[in-house]
């Protein structure tokens, strides 16, 4: 092998050096980036599952479920208000969903069929905005210790640390019914999103 051949190689192999997409959790972190690393994950996941679709792929639904994917994702953006606003603070959960025609049901958000495609992907996308930066403040507050004010009904209060578990376990079930409503409307598969796909919660 030539100088110039073994030059050529170092530079080809240096292109081939793997860079993670932003997504990616970390190998070796902190509690903290472990966390939401995973909470990351999870949420490009879903999105991008339900990613580029009209209103008809949005409430596209199998013969066997109220589930679709624009249901999914209202689901998920009221599930990250309910943790960080009501369970972690015990306030309401009132807006903007009081504004987007919530009526007050548990169901609403798997049934309704008044917002359009562009309202639904914002609807999540400012969900996802709006609750990194409550963790942001809860862990500047009292990192994954910080006590929340739900309780079990015995006194028993939750760490910020068991919301975003539980967060996480919210996610990874609905990532799977996102997984077989996708395919169905249009046959995308795949466990992540492509490396230069952006969640746009992050544009």
């Amino acid at each position: 092998m030539s100088i110039d051949d073994s030059t050529a190689e170092d530079a080809t192999d240096a292109t081939d050096v793997w860079v993670p997409p932003p997504w990616e959790p970390p190998l070796d972190g902190t509690e903290v980036e472990h966390l939401l690393g995973a909470l990351g994950r999870q949420r490009a996941t879903v999105r991008w599952k339900a990613d580029g679709l009209d209103e008809a792929g949005l409430r596209h639904r199998l013969p066997s479920s109220q589930l679709s994917l624009g249901g999914l994702l209202l689901h998920l953006a009221m599930g990250e208000d309910y943790y960080l606003v009501t369970k972690l603070r015990g306030e309401r959960l009132v807006e903007p969903w009081r504004s987007l025609g919530h009526d007050g049901t548990d169901e609403w958000e798997f049934t309704t069929e008044s917002l359009s495609a562009a309202e639904v992907y914002d609807a999540y996308d400012q969900a996802v905005r709006r609750n990194d930066a409550r963790i942001e403040e809860a862990l500047a507050e009292g990192g994954l210790d910080l006590v929340a004010h739900v309780d079990d009904g015995n006194g028993n209060h939750p760490r910020l640390r068991r919301l975003l578990f539980d967060m996480i376990e919210e996610y990874a079930r609905h990532t799977g019914h996102a997984d077989l409503l996708r395919e169905a409307v249009d046959g995308r598969v795949g466990e992540d999103p492509p490396d230069d796909w952006q969640p746009p919660a992050g544009r």
